[in-house]
C-alpha cells in the first residue's frame, strides 16, 4: 500500500489543532514543529493550492488531527477546526446562514445532515465513482465519510459471564437501572441515531417502537448524558455497566486494553453513515470542495479502518480484521426520510417523555 500520513499517528498528542473533544466548542488552528512532512504519494486533487478552510466538527479529536494535518501539509491550506457536538454546531450553521463563518461540516450523522439541507450546498464528490451505493446521498447534498453500526458497549468488570447484553430488550433489564450511558440526542447527531433504530427496530409507525422508548427511558433513571463521549468513556471507567454507542468508539477501547466488551442487537441496529457537507455560501467553496474529495480519497479511507477501526464508505475497501463483515450484522430498514424530516417531532416527543409530560 502506499505510504501514508507518514508521522500522523506518531505527532498526534504534539498536535495542537482542535485539542477539545466533542461537546466542546473551541476555535483553534492546526499546526506546529511536528507536522509530518506531505506524503509522495498524495492525489493530484490536493496539489499544494494555499488558501483557508473553516471546518465545524463533532469527530473526537485523534480522529480529526492526523487528518486535519496531512490535507494542511498535502495542500499549503490553512485549517480552522471548529469542534462541538452534532446538534450544537448544526445550530451554528443554522444561525449563520446569512453570513456562513463555516466551510464545511464534518462528520455528523447523515441523517442529521439530511435534516439540515437547506444549508449545504450539493457537491458531487470526484471520488463519487468509487462510493458504495449503499451510503451515497442521491442529491449529493453530502458525502459518507464512515459507515457506523450502533452498538451495546458494557464493561466486562461490571456485567456478569452470561449476564452481556445481546438485545436491545436487554436494555430494559431493571437490575440495570440508573447503568446505562446514553446522550441526549437533542446535542448528539449519533444519539439520535440511536434512537431512531431502536424505534424502528420496534416500530416506528405505531405505539410499539414509542412503549419502548419510554420504558428504555424510566430504566436510564434520569441520567440523560450531554456527549457521546462520555457514553463510551463512562463504561470503559465503570461509572456505567452499559451504553449505546458507535461501533469504532467502543472497538478502540477494546483494542487499547480496556475490559469492555461488544454487542450487536439482535433485533438490528443501524450502520447509517456519517458524513461531510459544504455549507451554502461558503467563503472557501474550492478548498471546501477539496477537503471533500479528500476525506474519502483511498488514503483517508484506509487510514481510519487501519487506525480508527471505522468501516470505509468505499468499493475497494480492505476488510477489517477482528470485527463481524457487514453482511453479518443484522441492520434495520433505517429511514432516511423518517429521520430528517421527523427530527424535530422525535426530539421533543423524547424530552416529553424524559421530563414525564408523556
Amino acid at each position: 500500500m502506499k505510504k501514508l500520513f507518514s508521522g500522523a499517528i506518531a505527532a498526534l498528542l504534539a498536535i495542537t489543532v482542535a485539542g477539545c473533544g466533542a461537546g466542546q466548542t473551541t476555535d483553534n488552528k492546526s499546526g506546529g514543529a511536528n507536522s509530518p512532512s506531505p506524503s509522495s504519494s498524495a492525489d493530484p486533487s490536493t496539489t499544494k493550492k494555499g488558501g483557508k478552510l473553516t471546518l465545524y466538527s463533532p469527530n473526537a479529536a485523534e480522529v480529526n488531527n492526523p487528518i486535519v494535518k496531512e490535507f494542511q501539509d498535502r495542500t499549503g491550506i490553512e485549517v480552522q477546526l471548529i469542534s462541538g457536538g452534532t446538534g450544537e454546531l448544526l445550530k451554528r450553521v443554522q444561525a449563520e446562514e446569512k453570513n456562513p463563518l463555516g466551510d464545511v461540516f464534518w462528520a455528523g450523522g447523515a441523517d442529521s445532515l439530511e435534516a439540515f439541507k437547506a444549508y449545504f450546498e450539493p457537491y458531487k464528490s470526484k471520488e463519487f465513482d468509487n462510493l458504495a451505493p449503499e451510503y451515497i446521498d442521491k442529491n449529493s447534498v453530502w458525502t459518507p465519510f464512515a459507515a457506523l453500526p450502533m452498538v451495546i458497549m458494557y464493561n466486562k468488570e461490571l456485567v456478569k459471564t452470561g449476564e452481556e447484553p445481546k438485545t436491545w430488550k436487554d436494555l430494559l433489564d431493571p437490575k440495570w437501572k440508573g447503568k446505562i450511558a446514553f446522550a441526549d440526542p437533542a446535542k448528539s447527531g449519533s444519539s439520535y441515531t440511536q434512537l431512531v433504530t431502536m424505534l424502528t427496530a420496534f416500530g416506528k409507525d405505531d405505539n410499539a417502537g414509542w412503549d419502548f422508548v419510554k420504558q428504555f427511558v424510566k430504566n436510564l433513571d434520569g441520567k440523560i448524558l450531554s456527549s457521546s463521549g462520555m457514553v463510551y468513556k463512562g463504561v470503559a471507567d465503570k461509572e456505567f455497566a452499559l451504553g449505546v454507542t458507535l461501533e469504532e468508539a467502543a472497538l478502540r477501547y477494546v483494542e487499547g486494553g480496556a475490559k469492555v466488551g461488544i454487542a450487536y442487537p439482535s433485533e438490528g441496529t443501524s450502520a447509517v453513515p456519517d458524513g461531510a457537507a459544504v455549507i451554502k455560501g461558503a467563503k472557501n467553496m474550492e478548498q471546501a470542495k477539496q477537503f471533500i474529495d479528500f476525506l474519502v480519497g483511498k488514503d483517508v479511507q484506509s487510514l481510519i479502518q487501519k487506525e480508527f477501526k471505522r468501516r470505509s464508505v468505499r468499493k475497494d475497501a480492505e476488510t477489517i480484521q477482528g470485527i463481524p463483515a457487514s453482511k453479518d450484522i443484522k441492520l434495520v430498514q433505517y429511514d432516511f426520510d423518517f429521520a430528517a424530516s421527523k427530527k424535530d417531532e422525535t426530539i421533543k416527543r423524547f424530552g416529553k417523555i424524559v421530563t414525564g409530560q408523556e
